[in-house]
């Protein structure tokens, strides 16, 4: 299965929360996604997006753990290349 994207995050970020697209221009990778304007109900929101994209479950302690966009990629695409 194909691996997610920094790309495809952003694209659900936006879908999740459009006023967030002001944010995501440079260099994201490490920036909290609370700085982002991303609250826990759209860090959720992101990862239902995820599980249902890329056909991943992703357990609510690994949600809690996504705090970052490099978090959530590196959770996602470790499991998609398992």
């Amino acid at each position: 299965m194909s691996q997610l994207t920094l790309d495809e995050l952003k694209t659900i970020m936006i879908q999740v929360d459009a006023d967030v697209a002001k944010d995501l221009d440079g260099d994201i990778l490490d920036t909290v996604l609370d700085h982002l304007g991303l609250d826990s109900l759209a860090v959720l929101e992101i990862a239902t997006r995820i599980q249902q994209t890329h056909r991943l479950p992703i357990p609510d302690e690994a949600i809690a753990e996504m705090t970052t966009p490099r978090n959530i990629l590196d959770y996602v695409n470790a499991r998609l290349a398992a």
